[in-house]
């Protein structure tokens, strides 16, 4: 504004004989040059249109004068019904096209197939075009896209004597001949037109010049006029505007500025240093004379924003021009949107920090550090105790646990992070848990039904500074989850409408991760849960091993890692390991139902090659049965190893299905990795498994487990094997507990990414003098002689007390060995925590238990092993089978509350507990 004016008093002082382009000679040369412009491409542009037009006229005209001419030629109908039109009719075409200057004729049946065209190959085809008019005899002229281009033709009908149409001929031109009729005639008319313009230019200059030399002057009405349009605008604009001398007098203030400095009416002429009222910051800006932009200056209650520019820079006269700008309600406005920004900056950063994780709790620390110190001093966190186990709160505030505590300082006095809060009705926490509505209070030392919750704590926290709350219902879905409170200092402004607002904007946002964590949570539960269900939760006491395992789940959900360990007939055990891919609850389902079908098989005592082969069907069949579920996604990377331990002649006996090789710790400390044959996963089928039988020395330790122990996306495999090889290695007397916490800690600092199991076993032998072994003749009388020898042998083990079940019982299973299997037969005598009786012989014919009727001479025997025995069954083995049964030991019968022998034949203390490894 300031500028504008000092150019304007520039002008003012300037000779009116200025020959500026901007005079008003100047503008009217201009504007008559422009209209003459106009008028003369206006005439050219018509001219052409007209020429186009004759041209375009003159060209059907044409067409249809040749058209109408060919089809009523002699001859024409009459060609048109002999057997070939084509050959009497195309030279004529050609000829007549020739002489009238057209581009095509063509002749054609009623039904628009061709006779003729200046391009023979188009003869016999469809004629482009309307025909329809023409066959009514009537003359139809149009423009198309033909063969030869964009074309203009006529279509005129062929009559018979009779006036029947029997025919067509249409005559046209291309549209570029046209055009170029066309293009030959524009030269002639631009030319014309620029001679017009240049003469109407020439002219209009003329009378600018003379305008200029008759307005070399203004009028004194004229100039009156000038400064009173002046005047107007500079007194009705919003801006004030002061004019000073360079001698620091007050030559002109607008009605604003007076407003806005509050002058007195005989302000204009005096000193500014004179002026009365004017603030002193205000006096030395305008009587400095130096420039100045947007400064910003108080007078009175009004913050202006000054802008100073002196007017002597093109030559005017010394002196400044300022100009003025009331921002006090800018100002506000701006401090308005700075609190729409932080508010807007705070839900965003809401929504970036709440909800990282799956965790309630975690969620819960979020939203309280997000609004600290940014929003509220202090923020509590109080869910529903149901949420914090991923089940439906209540429909009251009565059970509600604080899960969050923040703030500016740590030693407040509200509720302390994990108490159990029952709510009254009367606070607003209950009511805004009730009516899922939020609840605002400005001042808590006036609300009676807060302080009705806690009369000592709500002191306190008055005592405190604490004044103000806000209590959000955190609502997801339809359902209350809790209530977030935002508390404030009373040295603070309480929380108003708009704050409120907020409030529940912040708590919307977080709401919907509260929701989705407290459905992990249950969802999680649930798995593990189930999981849990179907791991083992604690191993069995074995004789043949000393077992340690570790099961460590992923960072997020369940999965499908499994183990077990599951006792044998014959004091053999046998170890498995496996290994779902995926997570959730499908995993760990599936995890269960191979755990399941291994144990199911493995009381069949299979060899391991067998079982894995059975299990591989089995998967096969879940995969096939759950092809045509919507929802299954089938057994995808199932693994297994499985191993058989024998104590008596200390060798293992394994095969694995797309498993990790086992470690062996021999007890000298080194560590190995045998060489197993690697079969494919469970459930591809086509390729049998293969089997690897070891002799394992007294103390060496087997160490099964999955691929989330060594494998990482950091390293490969083999670098993984050899970080456990390392960990296992120099340590052969550390117990399988020790060892699988010493493998853990050195390969899994951290929590794994991958769900572990790790399972390790160290081997045990039985002593000889606990194994009894004979070979049985094929003769009855041999059952005789085999009950002495066994008598003998549990007198010298202790065990004579049971002699007589013992010999019952072999006596039967021998008897049956002759009478129905065949050579070699063998009879084992095993003393473990049992005592374990086994008749081996070459057939594969196995007994079956049944009931004998009161006549029957036989099917009694099996009978009374079953009621004898604990247990018994059958085995088979490359040579035969093996028909086992497993008896009590005395000590057992008579004080069945203590603990069978160890392998060395002592008993523990009676106050020592059975160790449990750690889940």
């Amino acid at each position: 504004m300031a500028n504008r004016f000092a150019d304007f008093r520039r002008l003012r002082l300037r000779p009116l004989t200025s020959k500026s382009p901007r005079s008003v000679a100047g503008q009217v040369l201009f504007l008559q040059v422009a209209l003459v412009v106009l008028l003369v491409a206006c005439g050219v542009l018509a001219v052409v249109l007209q020429s186009q037009w004759d041209t375009k006229a003159e060209a059907e005209h044409r067409s249809v004068a040749v058209a109408q001419t060919f089809a009523h030629s002699p001859g024409v109908a009459a060609a048109l019904q002999s057997p070939n039109p084509s050959k009497i009719l195309q030279p004529l075409t050609e000829a007549a096209r020739k002489a009238a200057g057209v581009d095509f004729i063509v002749v054609m049946d009623t039904k628009g197939m061709r006779y003729t065209h200046p391009l023979p190959s188009l003869i016999g085809k469809q004629f482009v075009g309307t025909i329809g008019p023409s066959l009514a005899g009537k003359v139809y002229t149009e423009s198309v896209h033909g063969p030869l281009g964009q074309e203009v033709q006529a279509t005129v009908p062929v009559e018979n004597t009779g006036g029947k149409v029997v025919g067509l001929v249409s005559a046209g031109l291309k549209v570029k001949n046209v055009t170029n009729a066309v293009d030959r005639q524009l030269p002639i008319i631009l030319g014309t037109g620029a001679g017009a313009l240049a003469v109407a230019t020439g002219g209009t200059a003329l009378v600018a010049k003379r305008l200029r030399r008759q307005t070399h002057s203004l009028a004194p009405d004229e100039m009156a006029r000038m400064y009173e349009h002046h005047d107007a605008v500079l007194h009705s604009v919003r801006e004030g505007v002061l004019i000073v001398s360079g001698d620091g007098r007050l030559l002109l203030a607008n009605d604003e500025a007076s407003r806005l400095l509050e002058l007195p009416p005989d302000a204009e002429g005096r000193l500014v240093s004179e002026v009365p009222g004017l603030d002193p910051e205000m006096t030395e800006l305008l009587a400095s004379g130096r420039e100045a932009t947007d400064e910003v200056h108080f007078t009175g209650e009004r913050l202006l924003a000054v802008n100073q520019r002196p007017t002597d820079r093109d030559g005017g006269p010394k002196g400044t021009v300022a100009t003025l700008r009331d921002s006090t309600e800018l100002q506000a406005l701006t401090g308005r949107a700075e609190v729409a920004r932080e508010r807007l900056k705070l839900l965003y950063d809401a929504g970036l920090g709440i909800g990282t994780t799956l965790d309630v709790r975690r969620t819960a620390d979020e939203l309280a550090k997000v609004a600290v110190p940014r929003f509220a001093d202090f923020v509590t966190v109080d869910l529903a105790d149901a949420v914090l186990r991923g089940e439906d709160p209540a429909n009251t505030a009565t059970d509600l646990r604080r899960t969050a505590v923040y703030g500016v300082r740590d030693d407040h006095p509200l509720y302390e992070e994990g108490r159990l809060i029952d709510f009254v009705p009367s606070t607003p926490q209950a009511r805004g848990y009730g009516t899922g509505h939020s609840e605002l209070v400005t001042d808590l030392s006036t609300a009676t039904g807060w302080h009705a919750q806690d009369p000592e704590r709500t002191k306190a926290i008055i005592d405190y500074g604490i004044r103000s709350l806000i209590a959000a219902p955190i609502q997801a879905r339809g359902v209350v989850l809790g209530m977030a409170n935002f508390w404030r200092f009373a040295r603070h402004e309480p929380f108003d409408e708009e704050e409120l607002s907020l409030a529940e904007e912040l708590v919307a946002r977080a709401a919907v991760s509260f929701d989705n964590a407290r459905r992990y949570t249950r969802e999680h539960a649930l798995a593990v849960t189930l999981q849990r269900s179907l791991l083992p939760r604690a191993l069995p006491e074995l004789t043949a091993l000393e077992v340690g395992y570790r099961y460590l789940p992923a960072q997020s959900g369940v999965s499908g890692d499994w183990f077990d360990v599951i006792p044998l007939p014959g004091t053999r055990v046998a170890l498995a390991v496996g290994d779902v891919v995926g997570h959730g609850l499908h995993a760990a389902a599936t995890m269960g139902r191979l755990r399941t079908a291994v144990h199911n098989f493995s009381s069949l005592d299979l060899p391991p090659d067998e079982l894995l082969s059975h299990v591989d069907d089995l998967v096969g069949r879940i995969d096939q049965d759950e092809a045509g579920t919507d929802s299954a996604v089938g057994v995808v990377g199932a693994t297994c190893l499985y191993a058989i331990y024998d104590p008596v002649t200390r060798r293992c006996v394994m095969a694995r299905a797309g498993h990790l090789a086992p470690a062996l710790v021999h007890p000298d400390g080194s560590v190995t990795f045998p060489d197993l044959p690697a079969g494919p996963p469970l459930g591809l089928g086509g390729m049998p498994f293969e089997t690897a039988e070891l002799e394992l020395a007294e103390g060496t330790q087997l160490v099964l487990y999955t691929d989330g122990l060594i494998e990482d996306r950091k390293r490969d495999l083999d670098v993984g094997m050899q970080l456990l090889a390392d960990a296992l290695a120099g340590h052969p007397d550390r117990s399988p507990e020790d060892s699988c916490q010493a493998v853990l800690d050195e390969l899994l600092p951290c929590r794994p990414k991958d769900d572990v199991a790790l399972l390790i076993a160290r081997t045990r032998g039985l002593p000889r003098e606990w194994v009894a072994d004979w070979g049985v003749p094929r003769d009855p009388a041999a059952v005789a002689v085999m009950r002495d020898a066994v008598s003998e042998t549990l007198d010298a083990w202790g065990f004579g007390e049971c002699g007589f079940s013992v010999e019952l019982v072999l006596s039967e299973l021998i008897t049956n060995a002759i009478r129905y299997g065949s050579d070699p037969i063998r009879v084992r005598l095993i003393r473990d925590r049992s005592l374990i009786c086994e008749v081996a012989d070459g057939s594969s014919t196995s007994p079956h238990l049944r009931y004998a009727a009161t006549m029957d001479e036989g099917g009694r025997g099996l009978f009374l092993v079953s009621q004898i025995s604990e247990r018994w069954g059958t085995r088979y083995t490359a040579q035969g089978k093996v028909i086992w049964a497993e008896l009590a030991l005395p000590e057992v019968i008579e004080e069945p509350g203590r603990k069978p022998p160890g392998p060395d034949g002592d008993r523990p203390d009676e106050g020592e507990a059975t160790p449990q490894p750690p889940a």
